[in-house]
C-alpha cells in the first residue's frame, strides 16, 4: 500500500490443479477484486472522459481497476485505444490505429496535475504503422509531466518499437524514471500469445536499456497460467536478470473473454510467494507476484526499492 498522503498513478513447486467437470480450471475463492464503485473512482472516471484520455486499466480490463481508482491511481494509455497487433491475451481494441494527437501529452499532465500525483505510470497500444512505434510521443509525456508538475517520478511501460534501438533511445533521452517492457510469456507460446513479437527482440530491448541508460530501472512482466512450466518459466526469469532488469513482475493471467487464449491452470497464492523467494535469489531489486499483480502494481513502491537496491 502507498504511505498514506501519497498518491501514485499508474497488469516453486507446483500445487494439483483444481478443475471443474468440463475440464476447465475452477476459479478459486480466494481470486477475487473489488467492485468498481466508490466516489474516487466516479471522480477519477469523470476526469480521464473529460480530458478525452484512456487508461489501460479500462481498455485492458484490468482486475484491480477497483482497488486502483479507489486509490486514485491509474496507468495513462497514450497513442489511442486500438492496436495494431493481436495478441491472444489482451482485450485492447485491435484494428486500424486512431490517428496520433499531439495534444494529448499536455492533457495527461494536467490530468497528472489535477489528481496531485508523485509517480505517473504512461504505456500505449503497438503502433507498428508508425516508423518510431510512438517513441515520440513517450517523450513528448514524459516532458510535458516534468513541465507541469516538477519532481513528478514518470515510468512508462512501452512496446518493442520493432528493434528499433533509435525509438528506445527517443525515450530514453527523456529521462524516465523506470523503462519497463514486458516479456509477458515464455519463448514456447509467443506464437499464440505475443503475435507479432518476439522474445529475443523484447531481451534485447531490455538489454540495451541497461547499457544505454544504466542508472534508468529496467522492469519487466510475465502472466501465468498459459500453459508455461516451471522450468520454462525460471529459464526466463534468469534470461530477465542475466540482461540487468531490476523490477520483476509476475501475475496471474485471467482470461477476457471467450475469444481470448483459455486459462490452462491457476496458480495459488503459495506458487507465487516461491516464485518471488526465485525470483530475489536472482539477483532481481524487487519482485512483485501474486495472482492479480499486473504491471503497475505497486509501481512507485517497486521504483524505490529498485534505486535502493534491494527488495
Amino acid at each position: 500500500m502507498a504511505p498514506l498522503g501519497h498518491r501514485y498513478f499508474f497488469i516453486c513447486t507446483m500445487t494439483p490443479l483444481v478443475q471443474i467437470a468440463s475440464g476447465r480450471p475452477h476459479r478459486p475463492e480466494w481470486l477475487r477484486a473489488p467492485a468498481p464503485v466508490g466516489e474516487n473512482y466516479r471522480e477519477l472516471k469523470a476526469l480521464v472522459e473529460r480530458l478525452r484520455l484512456h487508461t489501460v486499466c479500462e481498455s485492458a480490463a484490468c482486475p484491480n481497476v477497483g482497488e486502483c481508482w479507489n486509490r486514485r491511481t491509474a496507468t495513462f494509455m497514450i497513442l489511442g485505444n486500438v492496436c495494431t497487433r493481436r495478441c491472444g491475451f489482451c482485450a485492447v481494441e485491435k484494428g486500424a490505429p486512431l490517428e496520433v494527437d499531439y495534444d494529448e501529452p499536455r492533457r495527461v499532465a494536467e490530468a497528472t496535475a489535477a489528481l496531485g500525483l508523485r509517480y505517473a505510470v504512461v504505456t500505449s497500444v503497438n503502433r507498428d504503422d508508425r516508423k518510431d512505434g510512438g517513441a515520440e510521443l513517450f517523450a513528448l509525456t514524459i516532458r510535458a509531466i516534468r513541465e507541469r508538475i516538477p519532481g513528478c517520478r514518470v515510468e512508462v511501460l512501452v512496446p518493442d518499437f520493432q528493434g528499433s534501438q533509435v525509438a528506445l533511445d527517443t525515450v530514453l533521452e527523456a529521462r524516465p524514471d523506470v523503462l519497463n517492457h514486458n516479456i509477458e510469456t515464455v519463448p514456447r507460446l509467443y506464437r499464440q500469445v505475443r503475435l507479432g513479437a518476439r522474445y529475443e527482440r523484447s531481451l534485447d530491448l531490455l538489454g540495451y536499456t541497461k547499457k544505454a541508460a544504466p542508472a534508468i530501472p529496467a522492469k519487466s512482466g510475465l502472466m501465468v497460467g498459459l500453459g508455461e512450466t516451471e522450468a520454462e518459466l525460471l529459464e526466463v526469469m534468469s534470461d530477465l536478470a542475466s540482461r540487468g532488469v531490476d523490477i520483476l513482475t509476475i501475475g496471474q493471467y485471467l482470461r477476457p473473454s471467450p475469444q481470448h487464449l483459455p486459462i490452462v491452470r491457476y496458480y495459488s497464492p503459495d506458487e507465487f510467494g516461491a516464485l518471488r523467494r526465485a525470483g530475489y535469489g536472482m539477483g532481481f531489486a524487487h519482485v512483485e507476484a501474486g495472482p492479480l499483480v499486473r504491471s503497475s502494481y505497486h509501481a512507485a513502491e517497486s521504483e524505490r526499492s529498485a534505486h535502493d537496491g534491494h527488495g
